[in-house]
């Protein structure tokens, strides 16, 4: 007989300990998360890939409820990268079959929790059957005026970049933009987080699971000021607990956007 360890979760590292989420505390208007460590998570129990994409998407539910009763108006989570077709076809066709089966079941969830979803990213070029589970989760999403879940899924911050300033380019070209009315708050509703409004375009805290620190071509002009938090917990692994720890670290962060505040000039 063949014994065979499987590694426990550990929720907490040791330096996230230290952070205490204050209930009575900011909490971020716009969250961004990038969702990383499925893979991991599975090969860690000798399960396929696609078995910690599918625990993923349990994940995503569990947070979207949580930050929803947590009082976050948006939630943004990087779902699907343009690199991400560079993975194995059978993993990719996964993947693109995860949003049909996702919104299927989960909808009728989202309407009572009154959570619209949004899709950003370059849509047309996912399969039509993964097009037109977004299109009705959307649809029928359309009147909830709560949380807004955003899934960033065919996306990559250089191509939006890209994209906006072709957009801008061609408005000056016909007369419709003039050069020096290129604004930040003008790039900023020409991007794909342009459909929010200005205040909540930009995330306030974005989260990477699985221990890597890197943004990986995500929302690069959006997170300008966002205040970063990176946690060695697996997305699969990732629950309501390690969410309020990452908010708690950011009601600790002194946020001066590159100025000073009164007691920093004392």
């Amino acid at each position: 007989m063949v014994l065979r360890f499987f590694p426990q979760k550990q929720k907490y590292t040791p330096e996230e300990t230290s952070f205490v989420f204050d209930p009575e505390g900011a909490v971020p208007k716009h969250i961004a998360i990038i969702m990383d460590g499925n893979g991991r998570w599975a090969q860690n129990r000798r399960l396929p890939r696609i078995a910690g994409h599918k625990e993923g998407m349990e994940t995503v539910k569990k947070i979207t409820k949580h930050a929803n009763r947590l009082g976050v108006k948006v939630l943004t989570l990087y779902a699907f990268s343009t690199e991400n077709w560079k993975r194995p076809e059978e993993e990719v066709n996964f993947l693109m079959q995860l949003p049909v089966d996702f919104f299927d079941t989960f909808v009728p969830e989202l309407i009572e929790e009154n959570v619209q979803v949004h899709v950003m990213g370059y849509e047309e070029y996912l399969p039509t059957h993964t097009q037109d589970a977004v299109k009705r989760a959307i649809e029928q999403t359309a009147q909830n005026d709560g949380l807004v879940l955003n899934f960033a899924l065919n996306y990559g911050s250089r191509a939006e970049i890209i994209t906006a300033i072709q957009q801008m380019a061609e408005e000056v070209k016909n007369d419709e933009l003039a050069v020096e009315g290129i604004t930040d708050d003008v790039v900023g509703e020409h991007l794909m987080t342009g459909f929010l409004p200005k205040e909540l375009r930009d995330p306030e805290l974005v989260v990477r699971t699985s221990g890597e620190e890197r943004i990986s071509n995500f929302l690069l002009w959006q997170l300008a000021y966002s205040e970063l938090y990176f946690t060695k917990a697996l997305w699969p692994d990732f629950d309501g607990e390690h969410l309020e720890t990452a908010i708690a670290s950011f009601q600790q962060r002194n946020r001066r956007f590159g100025g000073l505040k009164k007691e920093d000039k004392k």
